[in-house]
């Protein structure tokens, strides 16, 4: 947990101090794996992020382990074999947000660019979603797909009916002003 915080204060550190900034108040993200045998869900609501609406600065870090399933022993299947939460204990996002207008109310169409870590690997990537201004408050719900072997996730071929290649990422967050 401490090393979770430093990062999130880094983060915070790192951004210019003279722009518009807002941290996350409440988000919640949710991977669903659609497969011939089972379907596999699960609920993630530890995660940090910040918002730079000047810059369009966007970071966001979630702990693994945090994670929760319906069944126990998909948590910890999840936590030992697949994503190795022990050695890679949290996944990260950084980049940039474009097409967002923070004086702009209503729903609006953006895209986030940047560098998507999970298990240990980065990648280059791009996300649709949506930014919603709501009082002082701004909204971003993003969905969008991740293949596991893009993050050297491997699926054991005993495994292969119940476990997606692919899964869905389902992203909502609640930013207030900092």
């Amino acid at each position: 947990m401490k090393k979770y915080l430093f990062w999130l204060l880094l983060l915070v550190a790192t951004l210019n101090t003279s722009a518009q900034k807002y941290v996350l108040e409440n988000g919640v993200i949710i991977f669903f794996s659609e497969a011939a045998i089972e379907n596999i869900k699960a609920e993630n609501v530890k995660t940090g992020s910040m918002l730079n609406t000047q810059t369009g600065d966007l970071a966001f870090s979630v702990p693994i382990r945090e994670f929760q399933f319906e069944k126990k022993l998909m948590q910890e299947h999840f936590n030992e074999k697949y994503l190795e939460s022990e050695k890679f204990p949290k996944s990260t996002f950084t980049g940039k947000m474009t097409g967002f207008d923070n004086t702009v109310k209503g729903i609006q169409q953006v895209k986030a660019g940047g560098k998507l870590t999970i298990h240990g690997v980065t990648t280059a990537v791009e996300i649709s979603g949506t930014a919603e201004v709501q009082s002082n408050k701004i909204i971003l719900k993003s969905k969008f797909m991740v293949k596991l072997a893009d993050y050297n996730i491997k699926i054991p071929q005993l495994m292969w009916q119940n476990i997606a290649e692919q899964v869905e990422v389902t992203v909502d967050f609640t930013y207030k002003p900092q």
